[in-house]
């Protein structure tokens, strides 16, 4: 094993990091202008809205698989074949006659997303040293939102030019084929970096074990999907349910912050720059997360991230009504921004901790169905409760479930994974 002084974050940039950058950024393009593609092949409001939601279905249902994927053919390959999967999408998609066949092509773009998300987690778990998890983790989680950034900004200048919400495919082609070119061309990162195997993460007390005998220790052996998801279905129902909460935060504050806007009537151009600059913000603070976990533990990231979205949430749900609302729309806004932001790669990192050395990507495709599906069900959750109450009270629960989402984490985080909780005060 080599040391971990040795080891460096930077040299991963051009064959590791680079790649996902790319591929986020080409997905993330389309996002902005599907409803609007669909609405031009025919559908309405609601068939627009299926078929934006099919790239989300398509990460859901690829992420068990897709870890079974992985494990059969390899990281580099897994992502290779993924690239190739969502160059297929966007041609079904581009040129579909109408809006199911076009909800096809997203589908195939969300499978191949999932896929290669999930190999790229499971190389970084396997390669990086325990000591540099966290930062590797949280950079990867930075360049998923770096291309979630870039690609709609991307797609927003090219309509100035052709004014064809459809040109965004050319775009998520050209960063999808870019993607796989940085793949085929830089060495395998598998070859440069398989000697920094990373240390074991002792993830119970000998009390645990005893406990859940045959579910934990499992984690040092090479598993088939399902008995990875069977052997572990207690630590994924608990640490996994958590880090759903994490991801449920966050999405559906991408969903009630612009209804809160419209609500209190701020127009599109200035909602579209607050939350711009919340987004920035967030961004900028991704390393930061990572070497708060590396050195601290991951609670001391965990906890004030989920704290620093859920408690402004709450708070904010009192102010709809008074004369500074759209003051505190802002500062709530940047406040979830920071917050969100000072958790980047926490399930990435968590997953890691837990998952198995040797083959983690069949436990990584279970723990990010069960992250995914909280995610996907979190949008849900804010209409509902809009619809039978207000948008203040979906603010309150949504809030109230962060809270519940941290006080999981401190119960289950510590026993399941000291080692990695205390961090590496060095």
């Amino acid at each position: 094993m080599s040391s971990p002084v040795a080891f460096r974050i930077r040299a991963m940039v051009l064959p590791i990091y680079l790649p996902t950058l790319l591929f986020s950024a080409g997905e993330a393009a389309l996002v902005p202008v599907l409803p609007a593609i669909a609405s031009r092949l025919g559908a309405d409001l609601s068939v627009a809205g299926i078929v934006a939601s099919m790239l989300v279905v398509g990460i859901l249902v690829g992420d068990i698989p897709g870890g079974w994927i992985v494990a059969r053919i390899g990281e580099r390959m897994a992502m290779l074949w993924s690239t190739l999967l969502a160059l297929l999408g966007i041609a079904v998609a581009l040129f579909s006659p109408n809006a199911g066949v076009l909800a096809l092509g997203v589908l195939a773009l969300g499978l191949a997303t999932s896929v290669f998300a999930l190999a790229r987690h499971a190389f970084l778990t396997t390669f990086v040293p325990l000591t540099h998890r966290a930062r590797a983790l949280s950079t990867l989680g930075g360049m998923f939102r770096g291309g979630a950034v870039l690609g709609p900004f991307l797609t927003a200048g090219l309509m100035l030019l052709t004014h064809d919400p459809a040109s965004a495919f050319w775009i998520t082609a050209a960063f999808t084929l870019a993607s796989a070119l940085v793949l085929l061309l830089m060495p395998d990162p598998e070859k440069t970096f398989g000697v920094a195997r990373t240390t074991r993460v002792r993830v119970s007390t000998s009390h645990i074990l005893s406990e859940t005998e045959g579910e934990l220790e499992a984690l040092n052996e090479t598993r088939g999907l399902f008995l990875t998801v069977v052997s572990n279905w207690r630590v994924l129902i608990r640490l996994g349910t958590a880090a759903g909460l994490v991801v449920a935060l966050r999405t559906g504050r991408t969903v009630l912050l612009p209804l809160w806007a419209v609500s209190i009537g701020v127009n599109s151009g200035d909602t579209a720059l607050v939350l711009g600059l919340a987004s920035a913000i967030d961004f900028g603070l991704f390393f930061t997360s990572g070497h708060v976990m590396d050195r601290f533990g991951r609670l001391w990231a965990i906890v004030p991230s989920m704290l620093g979205m859920a408690i402004p949430l709450i708070a904010l749900a009192f102010t709809h009504n008074t004369t500074s609302a759209v003051f505190w729309f802002i500062i709530t806004a940047l406040i979830m921004g920071l917050g969100n932001g000072l958790g980047s790669g926490i399930n990435l990192t968590l997953a890691s901790d837990l998952a198995p050395r040797k083959n983690p990507a069949p436990f990584l495709g279970a723990f990010r169905f069960i992250t995914d599906a909280c995610g996907a069900a979190a949008p849900l959750v804010v209409s509902g409760l809009i619809a039978v109450a207000s948008i203040s009270v979906a603010a309150i629960g949504l809030g109230a479930l962060g809270l519940v989402g941290v006080g999981m984490m401190v119960r289950w985080v510590p026993r399941y994974i000291p080692t990695a909780a205390r961090g590496n005060r060095i």
